[in-house]
């Protein structure tokens, strides 16, 4: 019937998105009026496992669900994650040893960020220190590979913004496990043959090949690249962004390290290649380092020979004739509509970008925050719930595929790749309008404007400085309130470089002694 509540929620797919979103429906009943929640995956179909970095946001999310931070860490091998670090990304001249070859976009705001915009002030102390270290001490963190916080901070508590990187498939049987006995959520195991529409066109249930039909009100496709619903049986298209992000291929291994004492690292280092980049994590017992590039520009067997060079740089030591690489293709885009009918698309169904930026996981987190701030009690409320959620999803897209473009226009690496990156026929509008601005001006809150933005003014300054895209701008005087700021930051990386410990030591602490409840 057309009034009828929503008192069943189907999630069909598992993997990271199908049980974040148990989780985070389940554990909030109040918001579902205790709808029951049902995730049904298929034994045949496997899932990709290969995102492995989040964003802060997952701390309140790991929260939400009810999972502590010390079972989180030792059951997903995670370590802590306070950014990013671009090398090579400037250009194709500068080397390891030059101050110019990487630069970092830090978890943490600018120092006064809540109060001012700092960023033009730097500009006159530029030749002396980079932006991320002039008005983020969490760079200094990243540099000595600290960790964000001590083992006298409680759970999810911290000195420094930080998220995660993780071991999906762990992950995913984590939050499989505590959903089905602390959550009471319905799990089956079954392939989906068929789903069954109503006379309006509804999703009314599916048909499993080992229980039979299950009925249900609202639908979660989490099936990732397959969209068994909003793809297979809606058909709502893709709507392709590889004319503006041109990677389509990755290959990724797992790589043990040389030794138990081998630095994790604080952040994960993304270094520019003539035809993509590689992305290199720690996580405590080994490292996930892939290659993500374009099938245009690059071979599958190149991008294997410039990972593997990349690895015996880095490990000397390593016997990369032992290792198992993964080989993934993607199409880069999203849908056109994300909620249409009673089905909604979570996670890869939903769409995907490449890895730049870890956007995979905390686009999850924003989707099903979503649909709980505006969750349907009937029927009848889902078409207007349903273009509100399109809109704000649209927008998020949007945001994102022009913040990830930021990071190549910039460049001013010399490779047909990177060049055709630069060709304005590529680059959204709203980026162009705003580089153009940005020549005069540093980007600040007025410039995104939103309530709930993917990325702040913050963010893009970071990229724009650190990528050495300085604007025609008047030198500053420097009142003593604003030194004032800038060896404020000073200060705090001095003490933090003294009190906090690496990554390594509390991670080590952790499993053996556990973080303090909250």
């Amino acid at each position: 019937m057309a009034t009828s509540a929503i008192n069943h929620i189907i999630i069909i797919g598992g993997g990271s998105a199908g049980w974040l979103s148990a989780g985070l429906i389940a554990a909030q009943g109040h918001l579902t009026h205790n709808a029951k929640v049902t995730l049904i995956e298929s034994p045949e179909v496997a899932t990709l496992g290969v995102g492995e970095g989040t964003w802060p946001t997952m701390r309140k999310t790991l929260k939400t669900i009810g999972i502590s931070e010390t079972q989180f860490i030792r059951e997903c091998d995670a370590s802590f994650k306070q950014g990013s670090r671009f090398d090579g990304w400037c250009d194709d001249k500068s080397n390891d040893d030059s101050n110019d070859y990487y630069y970092y976009h830090p978890f943490s705001l600018p120092v006064a960020y809540q109060s001012l915009n700092i960023a033009p002030y730097w500009f006159a102390q530029q030749q002396a220190v980079s932006f991320s270290h002039a008005v983020a001490s969490q760079s200094y963190f990243c540099d000595h590979h600290k960790a964000p916080k001590t083992h006298l901070h409680s759970d999810y508590q911290a000195q420094a913004n930080y998220g995660y990187h993780l071991d999906a498939g762990k992950f995913a049987q984590l939050l499989m496990r505590h959903c089905v006995t602390k959550l009471n959520v319905n799990h089956l195991l079954s392939h989906v043959d068929e789903v069954i529409n109503d006379e309006e066109g509804y999703i009314s249930g599916v048909k499993t090949r080992d229980h039979g039909l299950i009925t249900g009100d609202l639908f979660i496709d989490c099936s990732g690249h397959h969209g068994r619903l909003i793809d297979k049986h809606y058909q709502v298209p893709l709507e392709s962004q590889q004319h503006i992000l041109f990677n389509n291929r990755a290959v990724a291994v797992q790589v043990p390290y040389a030794n138990s004492k081998q630095a994790i690292l604080s952040y994960i280092k993304a270094t520019a290649q003539d035809s993509g980049w590689i992305w290199d994590i720690g996580l405590q017992t080994r490292r996930g380092v892939g290659m993500v590039y374009s099938s245009e520009y690059e071979t599958n067997q190149g991008a294997k020979d410039k990972l593997l060079s990349y690895l015996k740089t880095t490990q000397s030591e390593l016997d990369v004739s032992q290792l198992t690489i993964r080989e993934l293709s993607f199409q880069p885009g999203y849908r056109t509509q994300f909620w249409h009918k009673n089905c909604i698309a979570i996670g890869m169904s939903a769409g995907f970008i490449e890895p730049l930026e870890a956007s995979a996981l905390v686009m999850v987190e924003l989707g099903l925050n979503t649909l709980l701030a505006n969750f349907p009690t009937h029927r009848n409320a889902m078409p207007q719930l349903s273009k509100r959620f399109d809109q704000q999803c649209h927008y998020r897209w949007q945001r994102i595929i022009e913040f990830l473009k930021l990071h190549y226009v910039l460049s001013k690496r010399s490779s047909d790749y990177w060049q055709a990156h630069r060709d304005t026929s590529t680059i959204p509008q709203t980026l162009l309008d705003n580089l153009a601005l940005w020549q005069y001006q540093s980007p600040w809150l007025n410039d995104f404007d939103r309530a709930q933005e993917v990325f702040s003014a913050a963010s893009y300054q970071f990229i724009l400085y650190g990528m050495k895209h300085l604007p025609a701008f008047p030198k500053m005087n420097m009142p003593a309130s604003i030194i004032e700021h800038f060896t404020n930051n000073q200060q705090a990386a001095k003490q933090g470089l003294a009190n906090l410990p690496t990554n390594r030591q509390l991670l080590e602490h952790i499993q053996k002694f556990g973080l303090q409840p909250i």
